[in-house]
């Protein structure tokens, strides 16, 4: 019998978590499942983003996640005037197969979210 990965959840780097969790709530549609100065993690539907406590602002800044969506067109239109999307990642279908757009969060980590085309 093989082995069945289920879910991922990533684990990103913050230099302030409470700080952090209140971005993802009140910009990106999240709520808080926990949150401490050391750990947070915050949900939307079934995803889940959970961050690390860290010093270092090198570490969000070279870190991203990818997230698929049902209606990525609904999400632009839901984040896209609370000006949180990458001036470098507006939506636009990719060669890759993905339609996708890209927003940083309060320390650097990169958000991708994506629909198959």
């Amino acid at each position: 019998m093989s082995s069945q990965l289920l879910k991922s959840n990533p684990v990103l780097a913050s230099l302030d978590i409470p700080r952090t969790v209140a971005f993802y709530v009140e910009q990106l549609g999240f709520q808080s499942a926990f949150c401490d100065e050391g750990y947070g993690i915050v949900q939307r539907d079934t995803v889940s983003i959970h961050f690390w406590k860290c010093d270092d602002p090198i570490f969000p800044q070279n870190t991203s996640c990818y997230i698929f969506v049902a209606d990525i067109d609904a999400l632009y239109a839901e984040l896209q005037p609370k000006g949180v999307v990458h001036p470098n990642g507006p939506l636009e279908d990719k060669p890759w197969g993905v339609r996708e757009f890209s927003i940083l969060d309060l320390d650097g980590n990169l958000i991708r979210f994506g629909q198959q085309l």
